[in-house]
């Protein structure tokens, strides 16, 4: 049965999201896609703003596939991100 994760990070665009999911094994598929061989990731972004004059991008990523491959890749593409700003 496929699982469907959503996680947001902020501070990070989506052009560096696109490149770590393909460094962890995706492959870009149009502008908001990037497939694995058992998973998906599709994002969206938006700017959000903190606190009175502060706005960062959000950028929202849904990972469907099966929960034994999308912990690990989830946990890592974290990881990643962390280090980027978000």
């Amino acid at each position: 049965m496929a699982t469907r994760l959503e996680r947001s990070f902020r501070g990070i665009s989506e052009r560096l999201v696109i490149r770590y999911l393909t460094n962890l094994g995706g492959e870009q598929v149009d502008e908001e896609t990037v497939e694995g061989d058992d998973w998906t990731a599709t994002l969206s972004s938006e700017t959000v703003g903190i606190g009175p004059s502060l706005t960062l991008t959000e950028v929202t990523i849904v990972f469907e596939g099966e929960a034994e491959t999308l912990d690990p890749l989830v946990e890592q593409f974290a990881q990643k991100a962390m280090r980027a700003g978000g």
